[in-house]
């Protein structure tokens, strides 16, 4: 039984030493947004290994596959083509197995056009003009096959790293994510060695739906961390974590996926600990708990069921089930597992052995726990600790987590106290205020923009207001995707319908799912601009990868077939 989606398959033969035989097959059980099975009927008299060979062609509509014209990458020359097969996308790619529970290792020929350069989730053994060939030795689940052809160059960044990008981004994207070495180095001491060889960067075109993702030797992240200030580098941190937590230990099924996520999180959160120090780290996920509440409030305001670390998929896609909940709400479990059990030098060396205990395999959190349970256990001390540990309320418990953790908050005060001078005061008296002569470097603009936003009520909030905000801070001129972003969803708050043209073009400036599908969800619930927002996804949806434009539609309350 393998996973196909919108695959033609014109014939299976099994190979082996007696020679080819033709087999039956067929598929059935189409599941929308889900796939179909594909069923192969084996010989069942043979003593000897059997080679399966099938021979098959995909849909231009692939749902893992982006094709882009020359005119949606930056040179303008060439086609592009990129894969996103997480979380249940490799089947739409090739036959296979497509669960995070098995893992394969692969071995790849791709025939590309001479003029441009054909890269993998693997390691590129052979390399001809128009002939690449790949090579993965590390087992991996199918969600991390990974292709991408297009016009890319590449520079070095590290002794095992290069970045690649298009001509027009390389010598940014080397500057941007000039710290990666440092940043494998910590990941190491945290969770022991690496093992895939080498670990490149690849600067994506804007329609691609993720920050980043962490496809093996190859992580491909999202143009919009090109800030010119190394401020959301940190997103590349997360996916070289993941390396380890996700790519090496797996969850089994994605209504697990917090052991991918929320392990990754953590980590990335000691790297960033250990290279600004801990005011830093706590910073980041106070920074993340924002987020978190933001989403429970905004993305999943009708799902409660989703806000548990835990998810049932019965009936759900994990596309559908997407949020930052695994992320998030997993991280601050393993903060708060971590500080009852006496900090990082009692928790890391049980972490690392968990790493080195499951590597290569597929968990469940039952794994996880059982694993806590004996290595804790040695100390009798420990007893009462575990006792205390209420598993129920944090893995099916809905909404925030229910222990917030006593995170260092000197970095978030300042954010807070410009937030409450923005919310709760009028113009004149902003202006007088001695706060604004404070610096905030840039992850505490996020978060003060993120606070603001949080706000129920801000008082006097006009164009004059906003646009004052825009000059004091610089807002209104950044390239920091993350400050336009909230800075944009002010204009939606704001009711600023003058200001509709400029929200458009941050939503259509790129289709990564993290951005554009809140400006979505509050246009669409903004009476003035839904026709507007509408009109304008109608126009650009073709643009985006299909799981971005599924989505979307859903937040807008438009089925994709009426749309």
């Amino acid at each position: 039984f393998l996973d196909v989606s919108d695959i033609s398959v014109s014939s299976v033969v099994a190979k082996s030493s007696a020679g080819e035989v033709p087999l039956d097959w067929d598929i059935g059980g189409t599941v929308e947004n889900i796939g179909s099975k594909l069923t192969i009927y084996l010989p069942t008299k043979t003593n000897d290994d059997l080679t399966l060979v099938i021979t098959y062609e995909t849909s231009p509509k692939a749902s893992a596959l982006q094709w882009l014209t020359p005119e949606q990458t930056f040179g303008k020359k060439h086609p592009y083509l990129f894969s996103q097969c997480q979380a249940i996308h490799a089947r739409s790619i090739l036959p296979c197995q497509d669960t995070p529970a098995v893992k394969f290792t692969y071995n790849a020929t791709l025939h590309h056009p001479k003029e441009v350069t054909g890269l993998m989730s693997a390691i590129r053994v052979e390399s001809t003009p128009g002939v690449s060939k790949f090579q993965q030795k590390t087992p991996i689940p199918s969600y991390l096959l990974a292709i991408v052809v297009g016009a890319l160059v590449s520079k070095p960044i590290g002794p095992i790293s290069s970045v690649w990008a298009e001509q027009e981004q390389i010598d940014e994207a080397a500057e941007e994510f000039s710290q990666t070495a440092d940043f494998i180095a910590k990941a190491e001491e945290i969770c022991g060695p690496y093992v895939w060889e080498r670990y490149d960067l690849l600067v994506m075109p804007p329609s691609f739906p993720f920050g980043g993702m962490e496809n093996p030797c190859l992580t491909f992240v999202t143009p919009t961390l090109l800030a010119g200030d190394k401020s959301l580098a940190t997103v590349v941190a997360h996916e070289i974590a993941h390396s380890w937590t996700g790519n090496l230990v797996t969850n089994r099924n994605f209504e697990h996926f917090w052991l991918n996520e929320g392990f990754t999180v953590f980590v990335e959160g000691k790297i960033v600990g250990r290279l600004s120090g801990n005011a830093s780290r706590d910073f980041h996920a106070l920074h993340g708990l924002s987020e978190l509440s933001d989403c429970i409030k905004t993305q999943l305001a009708d799902t409660p069921e989703l806000t548990k670390l835990v998810v049932d998929l019965s009936e759900c896609g994990p596309d559908d089930a997407f949020s930052t909940v695994p992320y998030i709400k997993g991280s601050t479990f393993l903060r708060y597992l971590e500080d009852l059990f006496g900090g990082p030098a009692k928790f890391e060396p049980f972490f690392r052995a968990y790493l080195n205990r499951f590597k290569y395999q597929s968990v469940l959190t039952n794994d996880f726990k059982q694993m806590l349970y004996e290595w804790f256990r040695e100390d009798p001390k420990n007893e009462e600790l575990l006792e205390r540990i209420d598993w129920d309320l944090w893995l099916f418990g809905e909404g925030m987590p229910p222990v917030i953790p006593s995170y260092d908050r000197s970095m978030l005060e300042a954010c807070l106290a410009h937030a409450a001078l923005w919310a709760e005061n009028d113009l004149d008296t902003i202006r007088d205020s001695p706060l604004l002569k404070q610096k905030l470097v840039s992850v505490q603009l996020i978060e003060f923009l993120a606070q603001l936003l949080e706000k129920k009520t801000i008082v006097d909030l006009t164009g004059e207001k906003v646009a004052l905000l825009g000059e004091t801070y610089g807002f209104s001129t950044t390239k920091n995707a993350e400050l336009r972003f909230r800075f944009v969803r002010l204009y939606i708050r704001a009711r600023l319908i003058d200001k509709m043209d400029d929200i458009l073009a941050f939503a259509n400036s790129n289709f990564r799912m993290k951005f554009v599908r809140p400006v979505y969800k509050e246009l669409g619930a903004w009476p003035q601009a839904r026709s507007i927002a509408i009109e304008n996804y109608n126009r650009v949806k073709d643009q985006m990868m299909t799981v971005c434009a599924y989505t979307v539609a859903k937040d807008l309350g438009i089925s994709d077939a009426s749309a």
